[in-house]
Formats: C-alpha cells, sequence, structure tokens
C-alpha cells in the first residue's frame, strides 16, 4: 500500500486519536524527560486554534497504519508570508520515508496557501547533557532549511529552591525598584491592566533575540490578548502572572507568566518575562519571576519541575534563570526553509 497523506478533519475523532498517539509516542522517545503529552492541549490546538492563526493537520499511513503526522499554522493577522511547522513519525515507523512524504506534501499546502517561509524545531543534546537523537536536525538540513536561531531548555528543580537565596534576591530587587509596585492574578488579565499587557506582548518579537528568523512583530491588541486567553482555556493550561506597576503611571511595565498543563500538575512552563524599555535597569524582571514562582507553588504544591527556553543570545535572562536555580538541559534549533 506504500505511504498515504490525508488532511486531518477537526470532527474526525479516529484521525485525531492517531494523531495524538504519533506525538505521544514521539515525544515519549525524543524528550523523555518531558511530561506525557496533555490531549486536551493536543486536541484543543486544531478545534480552538489560537487568534489569527489557521492550523492544517495531515496523518500519513504507511501500509495503513498511522505512522506520521504533520501540523502547519499559518498566521493571518501578520506574517502572512510565514509558516510554522511540527512534523513528527512514530519511532516505529522512523527511516522508511513518511518524514520525506510529510515534507513534501506540506510543501504544497504551503504553496497553495502563498507562504513563502516555514519554521520548525528540532532538540540535540548538549555536552555532558542527557542523550538526543539528532535525526531532526540532519532531517531538516537534508530538506535544505538552515538554522536560524539557537536555543536552550533549563530546567528548575523546585524541590532545591533555597527560600534564604530567593529572599535575598527579592530584596536586592525591591531596593533597586523604587516607585514600582506588584500585582498578580490567575488566569485572564484584570480588566484594568489587559491593554498594557497586549502592548508588551506585541513588543516580544521586537526585543527578543531572532538570529537570522524573518519574523515580523506580532500586532497584539485587547481583541487578541482575549481570544488567546480563550484557546489557552480550552487547553486547560492554568496561568499564574505577576506585573510591576509604575506607581507614577498606574501602567503594567512588567509582565511574566508561568503556566501548568492539565495532565501533569507537576510541570510548568515558565513563558512569557517582558520589561518595557523606558523602566529597565531596576531588576524588575527578576522581582516579577521571583514573586510569581512563589505564588504559583503556593497554589500549586504538587509542582516540581519548571522548564524554561531562552536564545543563546539572551544573556540578560539566562543569567536571571540560572540566578534562580535554572540549569541547561538540552539544545533547541530553530530552522527555517524558504520556499
Amino acid at each position: 500500500m506504500g505511504i498515504t497523506i490525508m488532511p486531518v478533519d477537526p470532527a474526525d475523532q479516529d484521525a485525531v486519536d492517531a494523531a495524538y498517539g504519533i506525538r505521544a509516542r514521539a515525544d515519549q522517545a525524543d524528550v523523555p524527560d518531558f511530561p506525557p503529552l496533555c490531549r486536551q492541549r493536543f486536541e484543543a490546538a486544531i478545534r480552538h486554534p489560537m487568534p489569527g492563526n489557521v492550523p492544517v493537520w495531515a496523518l500519513a499511513r504507511l501500509d495503513g497504519e498511522p505512522a506520521g503526522w504533520l501540523a502547519l499554522d499559518l498566521p493571518q493577522l501578520d506574517n502572512t508570508e510565514n509558516a510554522s511547522v511540527d512534523l513528527y513519525v512514530d519511532p516505529v515507523h522512523r527511516r522508511r520515508g513518511v518524514g520525506r512524504a510529510l515534507h513534501l506534501y506540506g510543501l504544497e499546502v504551503l504553496r497553495e496557501r502563498g507562504r513563502k517561509r516555514v519554521v520548525g524545531a528540532t532538540v540535540s543534546a548538549l555536552p555532558g547533557g542527557p542523550a538526543r537523537d539528532g535525526a531532526g536536525g540532519a532531517f531538516a538540513a537534508a530538506m535544505g532549511a538552515r538554522p536560524a536561531l539557537a536555543e536552550v531548555r533549563r530546567r528548575l528543580d523546585t524541590t532545591r529552591i533555597d527560600p534564604a537565596t530567593l529572599d535575598a534576591q527579592l530584596a536586592d530587587a525591591r531596593s533597586r525598584a523604587a516607585g514600582y509596585r506588584t500585582v498578580r492574578w490567575q488566569g485572564p488579565a484584570p480588566e484594568e491592566y489587559v491593554a498594557d499587557v497586549a502592548q508588551l506582548d506585541g513588543r516580544l518579537m521586537t526585543d527578543a533575540p531572532l538570529g537570522d528568523l524573518e519574523w515580523e512583530p506580532e500586532q497584539i491588541d485587547v481583541e487578541r490578548v482575549r481570544g488567546v486567553e480563550r484557546a489557552l482555556d480550552a487547553r486547560g493550561r492554568r496561568r499564574y502572572h505577576h506585573g510591576a506597576v509604575h506607581v507614577a503611571s498606574g501602567r503594567l511595565v512588567a509582565w511574566t507568566l508561568l503556566d501548568i498543563g492539565a495532565s501533569a500538575s507537576w510541570h510548568a512552563f515558565q513563558q512569557i518575562t517582558i520589561v518595557d524599555p523606558e523602566h529597565r535597569g531596576r531588576r524588575l524582571g527578576l522581582r516579577v519571576k521571583v514573586e510569581n514562582l512563589r505564588y504559583a507553588l503556593d497554589h500549586e504544591p504538587g509542582l516540581r519541575v519548571v522548564d524554561t527556553f531562552n536564545a543563546r543570545a539572551n544573556a540578560h535572562m539566562i543569567a536571571i534563570n540560572e540566578a534562580l536555580g535554572f540549569r541547561p538541559v538540552d539544545a533547541w534549533t530553530d530552522w527555517q526553509l524558504t520556499l
């Protein structure tokens, strides 16, 4: 029968289940320290996409058996010539042409949709770190993609946090930030801060190191923030936020987010941390991260592990994370292919 590829209809539960199984087994083989793939998060990605995104999924079968899964994300509000890709082959079916077939299928879709570039990520080992299969990077290179951004995943073991060290870091940060107060919330942003959240979120692609990635700053407004919040609710993500408010202006000028999945209360991702450029140099980033970590731990007693990703070039944020106790685990590369 060979390899057949069909688009995935979000209403086709059998196809979604097959895709989930492929991705879950691939994750277990490739990044075994990740939490088991959250089914609610996985299914919501196609049924409740992020605002301004159109997901396109495809399922590959090898001799009739589900063997590979492709997910393309097509931005609609900005970056309309770009796309991002996830491509996974079930470990038992690798090196039999499934990945290449899915890649060629994805290129046809992207060209039909007028896309000029596609970005995807692969994992590799760090010196002295856990073993990682480098086949993903080799495949990306063989398909003509080029490495555009180098990142490192770091992990915090919350059971080894020294409270006295956090106290000292927080005291130092507060001493340098007169004229600011912190606020916190769970889930959706309070109405009085949502516009500032949108402005800060919109700066991320401007401020964060992007290497050679050709990716435009995203146009974030209040409506888009609320849409993202609804999409995250559909994924079952529990979110903990801290922000710093400039007392004189009343504006939220720093913001950090940590989120926990519906199916693994022991694991969290440290997401965005950003400070308005006019208010940098006052340890606001460190302050909100320390307070937010404690906030999350107070509400999530089972939380043991926090993962975060940083561009290798982002020395400032890496220093903050390592001061908190994050340690390198593995390397990640964002590859960009020009069609």
